[in-house]
């Protein structure tokens, strides 16, 4: 509470104290009876700390001790403390924290001076000035009261601001924290936090027109929230995008580590951001590279082409590996070749038919197109079971799927034109899968995965050399599958021949 009259009885009750000497953001809580408005004058518990006015104190560090040994006790793990958090949660932040009752003016202030900007929105305003912040158990690393110091935190707020984010935003924050981790990090280690991200991210969307946040943006906008740091690294301060007078440098980033890291910064944006481009967490590089279309030239040749075509071949390959998964599970279905017919055609008519948006549309298609293949591939079986000759409708059809990929098709269609004794026409179709197959095609199959398969690298080198339309054909061969259907198909015609 703020003051006396918030007052509650049967509950505790923490009054909130500060003055001149306490820093901005920090709090101690006098602790008052709960059967009467009155302090308590006696350290009753092991939590309370006696202050020099003679004031009962809630103590901060103390209250983590209680937390830690009472999950020691109960658990019998091993604890993590970090920050305010006290932990037995492996790669969890539990933190105790106080609600405080009513609105703080310090929330105020920001909502007043955010007031008439893009962003944060009214809206967001008005959800921030009702929500509640918290105390937590965190003193500020100069003050002489830092082991009794509870710190205000707007978590709530902050949790506002992020959700308001808009996707090229959220990719900013992303790669920004991505660069501390990976770049910083070889500077200054851990000092510079995931909160000092979120902080720099706050103050450039403040100050940047919102028709800037576009993807196209992304690394402009990358160089504006580093510019941010680099400023308040000048200053030697970086406030609190809420609370005013906090310095969230304070504690964290020593005076020779800003130096160092604003010399990095600075050298880092005359080179236009190279190292950022040489980041090797989740292929973040070579993804930025396809985003800003940067191009490999070597010897007066494109040897590269577009990594973003790279990364197109890259998602086509899963999206194939994940069809040639889906594909294997046909195995198990009714033994019946009618029931197995009515049962593709169904998936196949239920695929278009669920499909409700463009993107869904253009999955479900792709999807339709294996599972066509597969229905023409399992007709074309029942013609040879029946001893029928292979006209040239049947011929027609099965050329369709020929576009699926490179070679899996047309091998099975030389398996068909060999059995039904067109033994000229076999080797033609073998001979045009052995002109396809080369080199830059890459075989999928949704058994086996090769160490490395998946590399950027492997798909720019499938692009090396063929500057024209590179998606005309699908540069890749699935395994051949015959099903139990295909395979007694083939057989038995073999026999009988």
């Amino acid at each position: 509470m703020t003051v006396w009259e918030d007052w509650k009885a049967s509950m505790v009750n923490l009054l909130m104290l500060r003055d001149d000497t306490i820093p901005p953001q920090q709090y101690l809580l006098q602790v008052i009876e709960n059967d009467t408005p009155e302090p308590v004058t006696s350290l009753i518990s092991d939590m309370y700390v006696a202050k020099d006015t003679g004031r009962v104190l809630f103590s901060a560090e103390r209250s983590k001790q209680r937390f830690e040994y009472e999950y020691k006790v109960r658990n019998g793990g091993e604890v993590t403390k970090n920050g305010p958090s006290v932990s037995f949660v492996p790669n969890w932040d539990i933190v105790h924290a106080f609600h405080v009752l009513k609105p703080l003016p310090e929330i105020q202030r920001w909502i007043d001076r955010c007031r008439g900007r893009p962003w944060p929105s009214v809206h967001l305003l008005e959800a921030a000035r009702l929500a509640p912040c918290f105390l937590v158990p965190a003193g500020h690393p100069d003050s002489d009261y830092k082991l009794e110091e509870w710190r205000l935190s707007p978590n709530l707020i902050e949790r506002m601001l992020m959700f308001s984010f808009n996707m090229t935003q959220i990719k900013c924050y992303i790669l920004f924290k991505l660069i501390k981790k990976s770049l910083f990090a070889k500077i200054v280690g851990e000092s510079l936090t995931s909160f000092h991200c979120k902080t720099i991210m706050f103050f450039t969307i403040e100050r940047t027109p919102p028709s800037l946040w576009c993807e196209h943006n992304l690394m402009l906008l990358l160089l504006l929230c580093l510019h941010v740091l680099k400023r308040w690294l000048r200053l030697e301060r970086l406030p609190h995008y809420i609370i005013e007078g906090v310095n969230l440098f304070d504690g964290k980033l020593s005076k020779s580590l800003q130096k160092r890291l604003l010399v990095y910064i600075d050298s880092l944006i005359r080179d236009n951001l190279q190292d950022v481009f040489y980041i090797g967490i989740d292929n973040i590089g070579c993804r930025l590279q396809a985003c800003s279309m940067r191009h490999i030239v070597q010897a007066g040749e494109l040897r590269g082409l577009c990594l973003r075509n790279s990364i197109r071949l890259m998602l086509k390959i899963e999206c194939c590996d994940m069809f040639e998964n889906r594909l294997i599970t046909l195995h198990n279905l009714r033994s019946s070749h009618s029931t197995f017919e009515q049962d593709l055609k169904y998936v196949i008519h239920k695929f278009y038919e669920n499909s409700t948006n463009v993107i869904r549309k253009a999955a479900a298609i792709e999807w339709i197109k294996h599972l066509y293949a597969l229905h023409i591939s399992m007709q074309g079986s029942s013609y040879l079971r029946l001893r029928n000759v292979l006209d040239s409708e049947n011929i027609r059809r099965v050329q369709y799927c020929f576009n699926s990929d490179v070679a899996s098709s047309r091998l099975k269609f030389a398996s068909m034109l060999y059995c039904g004794g067109h033994l000229r026409a076999a080797v033609r179709v073998l001979k045009d899968v052995e002109g396809r197959y080369h080199n830059n095609v890459k075989t999928v199959c949704g058994c086996r995965k090769k160490q490395g398969d998946r590399d950027l690298t492997v798909f720019a080198n499938m692009l090396s050399g063929n500057t024209g339309n590179e998606f005309g054909e699908s540069p890749f061969t699935f395994c051949v599958k015959l099903l139990r259907q295909n395979r007694t198909a083939l057989l038995s015609y073999c026999c009988l021949k």
